[in-house]
């Protein structure tokens, strides 16, 4: 009898060097918004999206590359940088072909120690493209964590929604013993037909919400908008 790959869920990057990533599948999720706008703009033709976790190194790729620099901090775009961290703003007309340097708060900082410890592949999820993920995982066959960026190294519940709602998908493939992967799973079946209505508890739709992107807000939890599956390859983030 064949035994199940292993899934288990870090609810904050601080939580990551507990768990053994090596020779594992890493999804980084930070729905509000790094990972719902890498895959819109993926999904709209950005030629590929090179994540970086500093200011200065998105400024100096930016130049080197000829690409668009974007990202936030607390909601407003970065002195230095083009452009801001909303979907809304990567659509197919101005995105398509292009390369895209994004730094975000929480995201691509995850995403770049899931790499320092060992993963063997790193891909980014959220709602829009939350099937296309699903399906890759399934047919990986391997161990996984779902990693949920959190905000400043705090837990978040969107972020935990969207772990739950994977888990809820995929959950007869793996094995799963592990409470923050128990949680996120009852979260999400407890409030997966108020979604949109549930989070406008949460502290980050506050936050962000207080900048007029309540409309982001919405597309970042409305389910394969941008269903393609953004993973980490050779320093890009490109659709596997």
């Amino acid at each position: 009898m064949s035994t199940k790959p292993q899934l288990h869920t870090i609810l904050s990057p601080r939580l990551l060097d507990i768990y053994d990533v090596t020779n594992s599948i890493v999804v980084i999720i930070d729905v509000f918004r790094a990972t719902s706008t890498i895959a819109t703009a993926l999904y709209n033709g950005a030629s590929r999206i090179i994540p970086v976790d500093t200011v200065d190194k998105c400024i100096q790729l930016g130049k080197t590359t000829g690409g668009i620099t974007a990202g936030e901090r607390d909601g407003k775009i970065i002195d230095g940088l083009q452009y801001g961290n909303s979907p809304a703003e990567y659509s197919r007309t101005f995105i398509e072909g292009k390369t895209l340097v994004l730094t975000t708060t929480n995201g691509t900082r995850l995403l770049h120690m899931a790499l320092q410890s060992g993963a063997s592949e790193v891909v980014t999820g959220s709602f829009p493209n939350i099937s296309a993920l699903c399906d890759h995982l399934i047919t990986q066959k391997k161990n996984i964590i779902l990693g949920c960026s959190a905000w400043k190294d705090r837990f978040n519940i969107e972020d935990t929604l969207f772990a739950g709602a994977v888990i809820g998908r995929i959950k007869e493939h793996f094995t799963i013993h592990c409470d923050s992967s128990l949680m996120a799973e009852q979260m999400y079946a407890l409030h997966h037909n108020d979604i949109k209505a549930f989070i406008r508890h949460t502290t980050h739709w506050h936050r962000l919400a207080a900048y007029g992107l309540e409309s982001d807000l919405e597309y970042c939890v409305s389910p394969d908008l941008a269903n393609i599956l953004p993973f980490y390859r050779n320093g890009d983030l490109v659709i596997a």
